[in-house]
């Protein structure tokens, strides 16, 4: 099991004894080719103009072979999107390494799934997906990791002609591909660059015909001021120069505050990536352009910070870039609901989109250790609405499993929370919200879809599904511990 909040104590303690790092936790972004900016990315596999939807269950069994995992894909449609057991009855498919022309072999503990990204890298007018595998065995090095790349067609994902991205030299529990991200870098190539994170740095790639390894960013023990370990991969357009930027989010020593979250910028230009800064902030990150003026905005989520219950922080994009200091928000801010309380894990996940249509991206929250009542680490998840002057309290919503119209119950060690998404999967241009509880019934896992209305998200039509719901094996298998972004 790969699970965030243990990841993050472990890290914080490895990183105080040794200064190194460990393997990293599920994380995903998009990119669209010739789209920079966070509202440009899209993951329509099939060409047909609807979003789909990418989900990840690492720990789902595949041929007998638990924790092997497998991903999900949901098909958009003028009716969004569902599953094969729902009405009106939409595409669907599971794809794991036991899928023909995959890459690898589906074994015990692969973790396939854990993250997941999707972008045009070969620019044939179909987004792709990466899927990373950080438990994945390589010529005999226990959990080295890998990333799969599955092309998009006129039939939508398959894969025939899939790609693997390793690290040059397997090193043991690095746990490679424990983050991807794509989106257009550079002018290099038309199609999307392809970032793929161990748990010392990041791997770029661009898909040339063959795929080619073009740099090599260190966050880890690197001559800069980079020491971070990396959880989150993030692009947005901070600075509109017509290159999406690249954000490492993790954990790193901070002055004297010792280890808290941290996060790296490199900026896009017409030839490479470049560092930019450090700033305090994650391992949790989104993008998206909250206050409408052409910028994105950086918001980061520190879900631990200083026994808080957790903090997330919005820095504004502009023509300079992101600014220094940020409006940083707790359950304790102003019109937000709820008690910061220790354990909360608020701004474990987090997702950036416009989901009232005013063309303003608002904020989802996910808080997957917020005690429901007695009820311990059931979860909760909020939505922030953006505006001209940045994120307003007015209008914040806030759900739970015990929420009205919210199907199931909060039950004990749900992590509802852990994942959150905001997706416009029928293209009214406004993003429905979903949420996971990959801790759901004992680490089965499920993701309950919200709908929105020119008010916003709603609860009132919520509906749930998991891993059984596609017809595979749902037990232990985490679904949702990954949803592309």
């Amino acid at each position: 099991m790969i699970n965030r909040r243990n990841l993050a104590l472990g890290a914080a303690t490895f990183l105080l004894v040794t200064g190194t790092g460990i393997t990293v936790a599920p994380a995903a972004f998009a990119g669209t080719p010739g789209g920079t900016y966070a509202s440009d990315r899209n993951s329509d596999f099939d060409g047909d103009g609807y979003n789909d939807v990418l989900t990840g269950a690492p720990g789902g069994t595949v041929g007998g072979r638990k924790g092997a995992g497998y991903v999900t894909v949901q098909y958009g449609s003028a009716s969004g999107i569902g599953t094969a057991d729902t009405l009106p009855r939409v595409r669907t498919a599971v794809l794991s390494q036991s899928t023909a022309g995959v890459s690898g072999t589906a074994e015990t503990g692969d973790a396939f799934g854990a993250a997941v990204a999707t972008g045009d890298v070969n620019a044939d007018g179909y987004d792709d997906a990466i899927i990373g595998s950080p438990g994945e065995d390589l010529a005999q090095v226990a959990d080295a990791g890998r990333a799969n790349v599955l092309y998009g067609s006129a039939s939508g994902l398959r894969g025939t002609g899939s790609v693997s991205l390793e690290a040059v030299v397997p090193q043991r529990e690095a746990g490679y591909g424990g983050a991807v991200a794509a989106a257009r870098f550079t002018a290099a190539t038309a199609g999307d660059g392809i970032a793929v994170s161990d748990d010392e740095g990041v791997d770029l790639f661009s898909d040339e015909g063959p795929m080619l390894r073009v740099t090599r960013l260190e966050t880890v023990n690197d001559p800069g001021d980079r020491s971070v370990v990396p959880f989150d991969l993030t692009t947005g357009n901070f600075d509109g120069d017509g290159y999406a930027d690249l954000v490492v989010s993790g954990l790193g020593l901070v002055d004297d505050e010792g280890v808290r979250g941290r996060s790296v910028v490199y900026e896009g230009g017409e030839h490479a990536l470049a560092y930019v800064r450090d700033l305090t902030g994650g391992p949790a990150a989104a993008a998206g352009d909250v206050n409408g003026d052409g910028y994105d905005e950086l918001v980061t989520g520190e879900e631990g910070e200083a026994g808080s219950g957790g903090l997330v922080s919005i820095r504004y994009g502009g023509e300079a870039g992101l600014t220094d200091l940020a409006d940083e928000l707790t359950q304790d801010s102003p019109g937000i609901p709820g008690t910061a309380e220790e354990g909360d894990g608020w701004g474990t996940d987090l997702s950036v989109a416009d989901s009232d249509g005013d063309g303003h991206a608002d904020i989802a929250i996910g808080a997957p250790g917020e005690d429901i009542g007695t009820v311990p680490d059931a979860g909760a998840v909020w939505v922030i609405r953006g505006q001209e002057r940045g994120w307003t309290p007015a209008g914040v919503r806030s759900f739970d499993q015990n929420s009205t119209y919210v199907p199931g119950s909060a039950e004990a060690a749900d992590a509802f929370g852990a994942q959150v998404r905001l997706v416009d999967t029928d293209q009214d241009g406004r993003a429905e919200l979903l949420a996971a509880a990959p801790g759901e019934n004992t680490d089965d896992g499920v993701v309950i879809a919200f709908p929105t209305a020119t008010t916003g998200v709603t609860a009132d039509g919520s509906w749930l599904y998991g891993g059984g719901s596609f017809g595979t094996s749902g037990t232990d298998a985490l679904f949702g511990t990954a949803i592309d972004e």
